[in-house]
């Protein structure tokens, strides 16, 4: 099995600062490319909120403040590559699916860089406008030890997934 960024809500927050929240349970990755083109002198209210500490679902499409590392398989890892290509064809005029894959690959792939840590990780992102362009960092949080970690921490796994 391998690691991959999956959504987490501890609270109702993500439904107030974001324009879409994506829903706990969702498979996800920084989603930095949507920013690419963002002027920072306009970028205000939601989507500065999603540019500085979003993570984007990649069924909704909507944004995450936290993500935990959970397993995936190599079939639903390699369906989240799929998805998003479609994804950059329906939203980024991406010509083709061909055209798109390699893209989707990098991106799915470096979220999975992201969790090299134990499942039940957290993972906070911090984004900033600088001179050569967005700068990026991650935060890690640790999860308690087994016996003390309480239910709201894990997200239940979807009989698909496991």
């Amino acid at each position: 099995m391998m690691r991959f960024p999956r959504t987490i809500r501890l609270d109702e927050s993500d439904r107030r600062v974001f324009e879409r929240a994506a829903e706990p349970g969702e498979w996800a990755i920084p989603g930095t490319f949507v920013f690419a083109d963002a002027d920072p002198a306009t970028l205000s209210g939601k989507a500065r909120q999603a540019f500085a500490h979003g993570f984007l679902g990649l069924e909704s499409f909507g944004w995450s403040t936290l993500v935990e590392v959970a397993e995936i398989s190599e079939q639903v890892y390699e369906s989240l590559v799929d998805a998003l290509a479609a994804h950059f064809v329906a939203c980024y005029g991406a010509p083709d699916l061909e055209a798109a894959l390699p893209a989707a690959r990098v991106e799915v792939e470096f979220a999975a860089s992201l969790c090299e840590y134990k499942t039940h990780t957290l993972l906070v992102v911090e984004r900033s406008f600088g001179e050569e362009g967005i700068n990026e960092r991650f935060k890690v949080i640790h999860p308690p030890a087994e016996s003390q970690a309480p239910e709201a921490w894990t997200v239940p796994e979807d009989e698909d997934d496991a």
